[in-house]
């Protein structure tokens, strides 16, 4: 009588969906942070807000703006966990795994790994931000109280 709840079942199929899904929300939902920010700064939108390094900088107000568009959009992300990977256990590789994609991706479009510590602050700030509320939002779903029937009690 072996319980079908939580199966451990290595599914690879699964988690390549997982993985694909997690990328499609990362950039749907990061594009749309960085339109919300242009609009209210009036920039034109591009791939280099996105896969360009040097765009995320403490110097300028749009490298600022574009900032506060990844760490939001880590929040975004958080929520894609909690709702399509709930697992506590699998939130930091899921994490991981958009990011080192998000790198690849910066990497091919600039020819060269990223050198702005600017970006690697950021990057690691929406890592952890991303992984420990995804992780908590899951957790808190784990933990929930099962209900049981509680029916009448015998006195043996």
């Amino acid at each position: 009588m072996a319980s079908n709840f939580r199966s451990y079942i290595w599914d690879p199929v699964l988690i390549v969906c997982q993985i694909v899904l997690m990328q499609c929300i990362y950039y749907s939902f990061l594009g749309l942070w960085l339109a919300g920010v242009d609009s209210l700064v009036h920039t034109s939108r591009s791939l280099d807000q996105i896969f360009n390094y040097e765009t995320l900088g403490f110097a300028t107000m749009q490298g600022r703006l574009s900032m506060m568009a990844f760490i939001l959009n880590s929040l975004t992300c958080a929520l894609g966990l909690w709702f399509f990977v709930r697992r506590g256990k699998q939130c930091l590789d899921f994490t991981v795994t958009v990011h080192f994609f998000h790198m690849i991706g910066c990497w091919i479009y600039n020819a060269h790994l990223p050198a702005a510590l600017s970006w690697w602050l950021v990057n690691v700030a929406c890592m952890a931000l991303m992984a420990v509320i995804g992780e908590y939002l899951c957790m808190r779903t784990e933990l929930r109280a099962i209900p049981v029937n509680s029916g009448p009690k015998s006195n043996l």
